[in-house]
This record gives C-alpha cells, structure tokens and sequence, in this order.
C-alpha cells in the first residue's frame, strides 16, 4: 500500500502551527505555557483542552485524546492518516506533486469506517447530481429562474451547491446504474421505503439546501417546494440518520467557522436564506439552526469558536417572540454574551435584501445591534397598552424586574433614565421602586469578564490511575531520555535494564527504532512514528507533565534504582502479601509464620533502599 513519503509529512507539519489549525474548531487562550479552550470531542463546562505551541502537540486532560496535527483531524472528523496529511497540507498550501497526490489517494480513499463513508459518498453524489440539475438542465430551469427572482446570484447558488430534485425519480436511478449497495441506499435518508421494500426518492419538486457537518461534507438535505401543493410539507427536511443529527448539525458553521473567529462573533439566523443572503451581502459569519431553537450540543459548538452571539429572526411579532424565547434559552445553557440584531419594518434579513439591496442588509447586520435588556424593554412595550395608566404601570413592574437581576450599576442606571425619560419619571422614583423589587427571572449575561483558564484537572470523564512510586520513576525517567540524549546514552548503558510496566517498555523500544532515524526528539513526530492510540496518548500525557527544564544527576540516579532495585521489591512484596492471605484463609499456622518473617525482611530492605 502507498503511503505518503515520511519527508513530505515532515514538511506538512514543520509548515503548519497546530495552533492556528485547531484554532479553526477551538477558541483558545493563553494560560501559562499552554493555551486553552473547550474540547471539541466531549461537553464540558471548564476548558481542559491544551495545545501547546512549542511541542506542537494537543491533549485533553478530561477524556485523554491527545496527538498532533494530524492525529486532530483524524479524531475530529473521522479521516484516515492520509486525509489528514492531505487537508492539513492544503490548509499550509504546502504544494504536492502528483506522485505524492496520486499515493495519498491511494489510501486516503479507503474509509476509515466504511458505512459512515458510504453514506457521505452517496450524499456528495446527490448534492453534486442535484446541482447540476439545477443550472445545466432544463428541468431546473424553473428552480433556477426562481432563486434569481429572489436576488441569489450564480456565485452564491455554487457556493451553497443549492440544486433540485426533479418529479421523476432521477436519484433512484442514478444510483441504480452505479450499483449502489441497496442497504446503503434504504440507510441514507434519501429515499422513502414502501411495504413492498421499494424505494422511491424522498425530495420532489424541492430546491435543494444540501446540510454539511464541520467537515464540510453533505450529510443531509432540506428540500422546499418549488410549487405550493397542500398536501406537502414547505420545507422537507432529511430523516435523523448515522450521519446527521439534527440537534448537533448548525447550517454554514463549516464556511462560516473563520469568519466567525476573525470578526469575534456570530449572528443566529432564523432561516437558510438569511444566511445565504447575508453571506451575499459579505457577512459571512451567519449560521442557522435545524429547528426553532438552539440545542446544547449547538450551542456548545459556537461557545468553543467564539463568546459572542447575536439573534437575529425576523422583525416580525412571531420574529421577536422567536427571539425572546431564544435569549432565555441560550442564556440558561452557556455563558455566551448575548446580543439582538432587530430587522427594520418588521422584515427578515432576505425580505430586507430584496427590498433595499445588499450594502442596506450589511449596515443593518453591523449597526442595528442591541443588548438583550435593551430588546426586553422593546419587545415588553408590544406586549403592555402603554397607552393606559395600567398598562404602562405594568410595563414599568415588568422592565424593573429585568432590572433588578443585573449586577452592574452602570448598566442600571443607563436603563433607568431610559425609562425615566421615555415617560416623564421621577429617576430617584424609580432607583426607590427599583430596590423593593425581587429578582424573578435569571439575570442576562451581559458582557461579562472574560472567564480566566484555570489549569485543567482530571474529571470523571476519565478514569484516573493511581500513580504509585514505581509508576512516577517510570514515567519522569521515559521523559528524561527522550528529551535529554545524555540521560538516553547513560540508561541504555545499564546492562539490563528494563521498565517495569508493558507499555512503557514498548515506549522505550519503539524509541530506540525512532533514534535509529532521527537526530532529535519531536512529541510531534514520535506520535505518528508509533501509530498505537494508547501509547500515542500515554506520550502526550508525558509531555503534559510538570518538570523543570533540565535534570540533574541525583533524579536521574533516583529513578533508576526505584526501577531497577524497588520495583521487583514491590512485586516480591505483593506476592507474600497474597500468599498470606490464601495462608490465614485455609488456617496455615506454619506457613503464616513464615510468610511474615520474609514480608518483614523485605520491607526492611525496602526501606534501606529508600535511605541508601
């Protein structure tokens, strides 16, 4: 099997900062030699996700994953060494030649799991056969002539890859000729199975939304009635399936995840053509959700990329209901500040475009932007007749209660002559009613600090093993000798020697295979060299520990005699112990006797070991 030349790796990786790539999935923040941020393999609370830019390498202390660049993307989004050489390459615009390209898809195309593979490919099929269906056919020319009604130019039609899906059954029989495994098929989600086992396509006479994971592959579809029928759905979207799960999918995260690190935030649309229209506009950090509310697997994804998030829904009564139900749920499940973005008129984002133009929805996504105590107060005014002494009253009970749960007094004080001056109020007034009033709801997030990373612990994501005497000696020597030649030099020349546990005597001799080949030591590089997960993330957690920079001869010297003279100490102990035990069991006077005198000798020598 072609593999990709060790040489070309090696400069993949030197030209890439593992920094700046995972930075592309995670926010992350300096905290001592480290940065920080919130893992993107499991839901945390607390940052225990490291990277460290000098060892070039990644590790969670929570559930353990760590490696390099590569062994990242292998993890985050199940590709195949060869693949993740590939994309990080394209990512550093390493060039390849065609000889290394043509070996890398050798092997980059056999799946790591081969039924989730199956199901992208046959997804990227559908997505590329409906789009092109869309704009060289003439049976999407109605689709088509509709999109650019609604001011979506080519450019953006290509870059969303929209299509659609005719009335015939065009994607049964595409996928016939090609001999498509039927399991596969009756799997993906993209056909609908009658009594009979048939499969007829799920989307017809539907404009396409093709729906893309991180990764950027397709992985499910929404599809929208291109003419009104009433008993059909407007929109249909694909069912939940192995590759798409509605709750944890947001549509455009994958184009949108730099534009959002770079602008330092990210605007909620309520729909797929806000988004789109938006991106038009050349605001490119939308998303939008798979249903009317964000889920916390959704919101998790977005509080790793950035700490800022807009709502922006349709200006219209249901709109901002929309929005105020949104707020109160974002803000139960996250620390993420929150912001409004209200469209003009009572229009969505796309309506707003079409009436006013591209530059006028730009200024209004930048300009018209409020805190969410600022919307409260708005959307509080439509729902009291502030026009009568009792609904104002109301109204004024309902803002002081929002109020009331903030802990800036600034911020108050801003609100307060707001509403003093909105209807002609006593200001001391209202600071007077204003303390009386108990907090009812939960506060709103408004531009709190910055939270600080505190070093990372150990949680019950993983289990935790003991580290006993031998097992430290074991590891802070494994460290030593990797790092420093001398200690390396010096160890191998006990004749001898060996470590105690299995794995990191493999360590060690998977070691000396990689000094065979390489004049100096890179965690970066010494992962991919070994290739086994468990002693891959056993050398991160070595190069997470905490030393000093260099050694001196008195540790050195200490943890090799804890090796080589306690560790079969500690193993001969442990066997006299069990024996006692089976002794006292069966009522073995004698050979309890015995057993003590050898289990005190033995600690007696243990101990002078310790003090020599």
């Amino acid at each position: 099997m072609a593999r990709i030349p060790e040489e070309v790796v090696e400069e993949v990786r030197n030209a890439t900062n593992i920094v700046d790539f995972v930075g592309q999935y995670v926010q992350l923040q300096k905290s001592g030699k480290n940065l920080f941020g919130l893992c993107p393999f499991h839901e945390e609370r607390t940052p225990s996700f490291s990277v460290s830019e000098s060892k070039q390498i990644f590790h969670c202390f929570s559930c353990g994953r760590g490696g390099n660049v590569f062994k990242f993307l292998m993890e985050l989004e199940n590709l195949s060494f060869q693949e993740a050489v590939l994309k990080v390459a394209a990512f550093s615009h390493v060039p390849l030649s065609d000889s290394v390209l043509s070996a890398a898809n050798e092997t980059a195309n056999r799946p790591v799991d081969a039924k989730t593979s199956a199901l992208i490919e046959l997804h990227e099929a559908a997505g590329k056969l409906f789009h092109h269906v869309l704009v060289n056919t003439e049976l999407g020319q109605p689709a088509l002539a509709y999109l650019h009604e609604r001011g979506l130019t080519d450019a953006t039609i290509d870059a969303f890859n929209l299509g659609f899906a005719p009335q015939n059954r065009l994607l049964k029989r595409f996928f016939d000729e090609r001999q498509v495994d039927y399991q596969t098929l009756r799997h993906s989600g993209l056909f609908i199975e009658n009594q009979e086992g048939e499969l007829r396509d799920r989307f017809v006479d539907r404009i396409m939304y093709p729906i893309r994971n991180e990764g950027g592959q397709t992985v499910a579809f929404s599809g929208r009635l291109l003419a009104k029928a009433d008993d059909q759905p407007k929109y249909l979207n694909s069912p939940e399936t192995d590759l798409f799960n509605k709750r944890k999918v947001l549509f455009n995260f994958d184009q949108a995840r730099g534009a959002i690190r770079k602008v330092g935030d990210v605007i909620l649309f309520e729909g797929f053509m806000d988004v789109m229209s938006a991106t038009q506009a050349g605001v490119t950090n939308g998303v939008a959700s798979m249903g009317t509310s964000l889920t916390e697997e959704q919101i998790y994804a977005l509080s790793r990329v950035t700490q800022q998030l807009y709502v922006c829904y349709d200006g219209d009564v249901p709109g901002q209901k929309a929005t105020d139900r949104a707020l109160t749920n974002i803000r139960e499940q996250s620390s993420l500040k929150l912001g409004v973005i209200t469209m003009p008129e009572g229009l969505d984002p796309d309506e707003y475009r079409q009436k006013y133009g591209e530059e006028k929805l730009k200024a209004a996504l930048l300009t018209a932007r409020e805190t969410p105590v600022a919307f409260s107060m708005r959307y509080l005014r439509s729902q009291y007749d502030v026009n009568t002494d009792a609904g104002r009253l109301d109204y004024i009970e309902a803002v002081l209660a929002i109020l009331a749960t903030m802990t800036s007094p600034v911020e108050q004080d801003v609100y307060l002559t707001q509403l003093a001056n909105d209807y002609q109020l006593d200001k001391t007034s209202l600071k007077q009613q204003l303390a009386m009033v108990k907090p009812t709801v939960a506060p709103p997030k408004q531009q709190p600090a910055r939270r600080q990373v505190e070093p990372p612990v150990v949680t019950q994501h993983r289990q935790i093993v003991p580290i006993d005497r031998v097992l430290r000696a074991e590891r802070h020597l494994l460290y030593r000798m990797l790092h420093e030649h001398s200690v390396w030099l010096w160890v191998t020349g006990q004749p001898g020697f060996s470590f105690v546990h299995e794995d990191y005597q493999l360590i060690f001799m998977l070691a000396q295979g990689y000094f065979q080949t390489h004049q100096a030591y890179s965690p970066a590089q010494f992962v991919d060299f070994i290739q086994d997960d468990h002693l891959q993330n056993l050398v991160i957690e070595l190069e997470n520990m905490q030393v000093s920079d260099a050694s001196s001869e008195d540790e050195i010297s200490d943890y090799f005699h804890v090796i080589s003279d306690d560790a079969p100490l500690e193993s001969r102990l442990k066997d006299r112990k069990q024996a006692l035990a089976e002794a006292t069991r069966l009522g073995d006077f004698d050979r309890q006797k015995q057993l003590v005198v050898e289990i005190v000798k033995l600690q007696q020598q243990k101990q002078s070991n310790r003090q020599a």
